[in-house]
């Protein structure tokens, strides 16, 4: 089984449902044990308009090669609504592959460490909640990207999230 990380987000419909039944679905998923999930966490879009999102990241155990657990997180995404009309779209659902071990992998369909993870509060401060010493391949230790994103507007939510299954 590989460690990886998978950052959740939604800023279209209702927002907690969302994250808690995409919780479900990846803990559905063969090949995929959540293991850990951080706060949720309200912010504000980057880099384009919309609404907030509320936004969570899940630590994971998969047997999934990196491009399968791509397509598992797509085929979520999809069961949920998730378009694409352009970059930096609102969604009811984004599911993004933050880390798979160590790795670093650069491909026509795949970029781990996500770029720009660094340079997030929404993922930096839940992944620091599941792992403060984690170290990003190429990027260094995780906590050392903090203090450059604390400016950030990010309010945590007082409730965890609890999967919600499909029934």
């Amino acid at each position: 089984m590989s460690q990886a990380y998978v950052a959740l987000g939604a800023n279209l419909g209702d927002l907690r449902q969302t994250l808690e039944s995409a919780l479900a679905d990846l803990m559905a998923w063969p090949g995929i044990r959540v293991t850990r999930v951080s706060s949720a966490w309200h912010s504000a879009p980057v880099g384009c308009e919309g609404p907030d999102y509320l936004n969570a990241v899940a630590a994971i155990n998969t047997s999934l090669a990196p491009l399968a657990l791509l397509d598992a997180l797509q085929a979520i995404e999809q069961r949920h609504g998730r378009e694409r009309p352009f970059v930096n779209a609102p969604r009811t659902l984004d599911l993004d592959l933050l880390l798979y071990e160590q790795q670093q992998i650069h491909s026509e369909r795949l970029t781990v460490p996500h770029p720009r993870l660094h340079q997030r509060a929404f993922v930096v401060l839940p992944l620091l909640e599941l792992a403060p010493e984690l170290h990003l391949p190429g990027l260094g230790p995780l906590r050392e990207h903090e203090a450059a994103v604390r400016d950030q507007s990010l309010t945590r939510e007082p409730q965890a999230l609890v999967p919600v299954l499909a029934g």
